[in-house]
């Protein structure tokens, strides 16, 4: 292994000496691609000894000190954008909405475009709270790019934050359905572990020990299909980044088409016909859906609650399930 000071600053040992530069820094780092190195290497981000190393073909030596500096990515500025919404609920003060599958909530470096934040800023004509910046106006919380269902964005400043408080204290209702592998043993139960990066993926969360965030999830099974998979009702007490993809794989039960938490469990039994367990197995996306949001009015305090039904590729995979 290399000696590291930090994320950016390498010793070459005796075990790299002779590689090419952006095959080490790649293998080292490997969170970071070699044609992302490349271009750092171009962008003269790399230096060897304190002097740029320039090419991608530099042969490294014992002892050498790399240092690769990775510039801050440059902040996408959101653009209103005629992307038609799936509008549940709207009044002066804000607005729910049923987004799809493959919507991201928000831009982010390298895709400033067709965003779910574009859509409203063209439907709302700017009119979103600033709160969450430029980059994120109206936006309260978030669902994966690939899971369907209810959000609710702010239009104003009062709104944003009466929103934040209810979830700050748990008070929200979101209730998920999740389409998994295998079956929760116990069928219903409390999930609770706290979430953090993956110490071996910077990509994934997972349950850590130290330096996560608290995270509770409350399911039951709902329908089990042929004990072989399983349809799973999930609310929520907290809102941590990918926390029902990590809580049930905890239980054994991944995400039907979930391609980042993927594990080698799939329906592999050949009772199961071959065109049928192609389909599940290779689900073109996490089978995720936000089925119902309930939260106080931030202007009235009248409760309100919204339910939506489960979008057609969701449902085909349950009919398709129930034939195991």
């Amino acid at each position: 292994m290399a000696d590291t000071d930090n994320f950016n600053t390498v010793m070459v040992n005796k075990k790299y000496n002779g590689w090419r530069i952006d095959k080490f820094l790649s293998v080292v780092f490997p969170d970071i691609s070699r044609s992302q190195v490349q271009r750092l290497l171009k962008e003269q981000c790399v230096t060897v000894d304190g002097e740029s190393a320039g090419d991608a073909s530099f042969k490294v030596k014992e002892g050498q000190i790399c240092v690769m500096t990775i510039p801050e990515p440059e902040e996408a500025v959101p653009e209103p954008e005629n992307i038609p919404l799936e509008i549940v609920y709207e009044d002066e003060d804000l607005i729910v909405v049923n987004k799809p599958a493959g919507m991201t909530v928000h831009p982010a470096p390298g895709s400033p475009r067709g965003t779910l934040v574009n859509a409203l800023l063209y439907h709302c004509q700017g009119n979103l709270s600033g709160i969450g910046g430029v980059k994120r106006p109206g936006i309260v919380h978030r669902i994966d790019k690939d899971t369907s269902g209810l959000l609710v964005a702010a239009k104003n400043d009062m709104a944003h934050k009466a929103l934040c408080a209810q979830f700050a204290e748990h008070s929200i209702e979101r209730t998920y359905f999740a389409a998994v592998f295998g079956v929760p043993n116990p069928l219903e139960g409390r999930i609770e572990g706290n979430i953090g990066r993956s110490p071996y993926d910077r990509k994934k969360m997972a349950l850590v020990r130290k330096n996560g965030k608290a995270a509770v999830t409350n399911y039951k099974t709902t329908e089990i299909f042929g004990g072989l998979a399983s349809l799973v009702k999930c609310n929520l007490e907290t809102g941590r980044t990918h926390q029902i993809r990590v809580h049930l794989s905890s239980l054994g039960c991944n995400l039907i088409g979930d391609q980042l938490y993927v594990k080698s469990k799939k329906i592999n039994e050949k009772r199961v016909a071959t065109e049928l367990r192609d389909y599940i197995n290779h689900f073109p996306r996490q089978a995720l859906h936000a089925k119902s949001l309930g939260f106080r009015h931030p202007r009235s305090g009248r409760q309100l609650q919204f339910d939506s039904v489960f979008p057609a590729d969701f449902e085909e995979l349950l009919q398709k399930l129930r034939c195991l």
